[in-house]
């Protein structure tokens, strides 16, 4: 073999052992690549997935390590971690700081020789660690629309080499893969974070929806109470069941009652315990079932100020959260009277956990508190049970005011009613008081037994008058209306009346006719038309005055009805108070006048279900009342939303009656007129 043969040798030799390096980097490559692509599409863990492609970099490359670096775009700086010694530390660069910024500013390669040659580079951390950089390679990482999200960098080729154009694109495949691997993750991690936050959103909204029921469900229970007992209930009902506890109580402050503790056993509503229901009433018709709703039986005890969970979240004004399991002053400093022993009687348990919070008033002074006893959770009331109580306590509070003012309410305006009615009363005091005072002188100068028996008779029935009044007012007081209605002989009622009429009108220049077309019966109360036909007579007298003229009464059938009427020859009413006649306090500059009398009048009429009617002219006024006198047979049933008057029978027994029973029939008789005579002195009254 010859020396150019041997020469041919040897490098066909090298250019196959060339090649066979070569195929060897190219399937390390594709290995490389491979592994890559296998871990892009079987883990979703950014971190492992980063570190196999730096790896894979340094292995292929042959370089001694592998940095990546990721780009904030907001704050426009580079972000890296690298390992010094046993600590981790953070590496941070501007965008154009360094050969790793001038790739992310200007998103090409950068192949450095000899690093501290170049001016990019900044040795500050080969100064820290170190560590002697020679030759960088510094490939941006783009993403599937070409901007740069990161920069790997690739430091000291082996065997004091440079980096070459195919290391340079080996890089950039792997830095593409690296930039599709973190899209990849951040896509993931942005779907895993919209779906935590829809989750959450959906957890909130299920809470918020479950709230909204609870607070429209306590809304309509608070808002059907009509008792205080009632409003505990609805509140204690709605509130255990949504924190599912074993019992609950509410506190009140009934001012004069003191504080008083509505407590119940919540474990009726799952066992079927103890429940009130409402009582049959005997106005339903027999077979009719009561469909409504069980109601909890409730505990009614006295409580002092600042017993117990509820009573220390009232008397502090503070939730109060205590749990056995919790330290000896868990519930609260040194409090560690946790219950009271009666409230624990009725627990029939062993009180292991409870919450508390205040009902405030105005101010946020506290008006009450509600608590409730025994989770039915093993890990007792949670955070999310003390929220929902504060919000249930929020409405229960706003409900409490508006019933203790509404209760103020009522009783103010009771009191008020109450005055009014005694005005009346006062008003109507003086008719029989004159009346009185007539005849005890009349029975001072008469001689006759007789004569002084009949004004005694007289007398005593003026008191008997006196004494309706009175009891009037104690059972209006007591929330009784009542009116006694029995059959009246009409000869003798209006004989009665015209001779008190008489005394009324004495000296007043007014004359008395009286036309009684009915001298049969009716039934009225007695004591209530005579008070009624002395208001309308004394005011016709004062629309007569100075010049006096007559009053004419007049009783007669009107069909069914008995009518009475009361006419003047006055100068009629005032156009000015025509519209308000029968209101309370509404007089026309009469002497003396309060304004009572036509209020009483209506009243009076009104609670014999009866009318009134007025005229009124230049010539005088007439008042016109009609009393229904519907008989038994023909009176249609009581509706049972009307209310019930008290009646009795001729005998004076009470009954209870939707409105008058029927007069028997009535005879005819002709008109009687007479004028007044004279009357004992004594003052009248107006």
């Amino acid at each position: 073999m010859t020396a150019k043969a041997e020469q041919r040798t040897r490098a066909l030799q090298a250019r196959i052992e060339e090649l066979e390096a070569r195929l060897a980097q190219a399937d390390k490559t594709v290995q490389a690549l491979r592994d890559v692509g296998l871990a892009l599409g079987s883990t979703l863990d950014l971190d492992q997935l980063l570190a196999l492609i730096l790896n894979k970099i340094t292995e292929l490359l042959d370089a001694d390590r592998a940095t990546l670096y990721l780009l904030d775009e907001q704050r426009q700086r580079l972000f890296s971690r690298i390992v010094i010694g046993d600590e981790a530390r953070a590496i941070e660069l501007p965008v154009g700081a360094g050969i790793a910024g001038h790739v992310a500013k200007s998103g090409r390669t950068i192949r450095v020789k000899d690093a501290y040659r170049d001016r990019r580079f900044q040795r500050e951390w080969d100064e820290v660690t170190g560590y002697r950089t020679r030759s960088i390679l510094a490939a941006p990482m783009k993403n599937h629309v070409g901007r740069t999200i990161g920069v790997i960098q690739v430091l000291n080729k082996r065997e004091d080499k440079e980096f070459s154009v195919h290391d340079e694109e080996l890089l950039s495949a792997l830095a593409t893969q690296a930039a599709v691997s973190i899209d990849n993750s951040r896509l993931f991690l942005s779907v895993i974070q919209k779906n935590t936050q829809l989750v959450e959103t959906k957890e909130q909204l299920e809470h918020r929806v479950s709230d909204l029921k609870l607070l429209f469900e306590l809304e309509s229970a608070m808002g059907r109470a009509t008792t205080m007992e009632d409003l505990a209930r609805a509140v204690i009902t709605e509130a255990g069941r949504a924190c599912e506890a074993r019992a609950g109580g509410m506190l009140v402050d009934e001012i004069e009652g003191g504080l008083v503790l509505y407590f119940f056993d919540l474990t009726a509503l799952d066992e079927g315990g103890p429940m009130s229901r409402r009582s049959a009433s005997s106005d339903e018709p027999e077979g009719v079932v009561d469909a409504g709703p069980p109601k909890l039986e409730v505990k009614r005890i006295a409580m002092s100020r600042g017993e117990g969970v509820i009573g220390r979240a009232m008397a502090h004004n503070e939730a109060v959260v205590f749990s056995l399991d919790d330290s000896a002053d868990g519930a609260g400093g040194e409090w560690n009277r946790p219950v009271s022993p009666r409230l624990a009687q009725m627990l029939d348990a062993e009180l292991t956990t409870a919450i508390a919070v205040p009902l405030e008033g105005e101010d946020a002074v506290p008006i009450g508190a509600m608590a409730l006893y025994n989770s039915k959770k093993p890990q007792g009331f949670s955070k999310d049970d003390r929220a929902l109580l504060r919000l249930v306590s929020a409405n229960a509070s706003t409900a409490l005011r508006l019933f203790r003012s509404r209760l103020e309410r009522e009783q103010s305006e009771r009191l008020t009613t109450i005055g009014r009615l005694l005005s009346g009363v006062m008003h109507d005091m003086r008719t029989p008081l004159t009346v009185i005072s007539g005849y005890v002188q009349l029975m001072a100068a008469a001689e006759d037994a007789a004569t002084r028996e009949e004004h005694a008779r007289l007398v005593l029935k003026q008191f008997d008058v006196i004494s309706a009044m009175q009891r009037e007012v104690l059972e209006f007081a007591r929330g009784e209306r009542s009116i006694l209605v029995r059959k009246v002989y009409l000869m003798k009622f209006f004989g009665d009346m015209e001779k008190q009429l008489e005394h009324e009108l004495a000296g007043t220049g007014v004359t008395l006719a009286l036309e009684l077309e009915d001298r049969g019966t009716a039934r009225f109360d007695e004591a209530k038309i005579t008070r009624l036909l002395h208001n309308l007579v004394r005011n016709a007298v004062e629309a007569m005055r100075p010049g006096g003229g007559t009053v004419t009464v007049r009783a007669y059938r009107d069909g069914s009805a008995l009518a009475i009427s009361v006419a003047d020859t006055g100068k009629g009413i005032p156009k000015e108070v025509q519209g308000r006649l029968f209101q309370s306090f509404v007089t026309s500059g009469k002497r003396g006048g309060t304004g009572l009398g036509l209020a009483i009048v209506k009243k009076i009429v009104d609670e014999h279900a009866g009318t009134i009617q007025v005229e009124s002219s230049d010539k005088g006024a007439k008042f016109t009342i009609r009393l229904p006198q519907e008989s038994a047979s023909t009176r249609p049933a009581p509706s049972l939303d009307e209310p019930q008057v008290r009646l009795a029978a001729a005998d004076g027994n009470a009954t209870s009656r939707a409105g008058p029973d029927a007069a028997p029939a009535a005879q005819e008789g002709a008109p009687r007129r007479r004028p007044a005579s004279s009357a004992p002195p004594g003052e009248r009254a107006r």
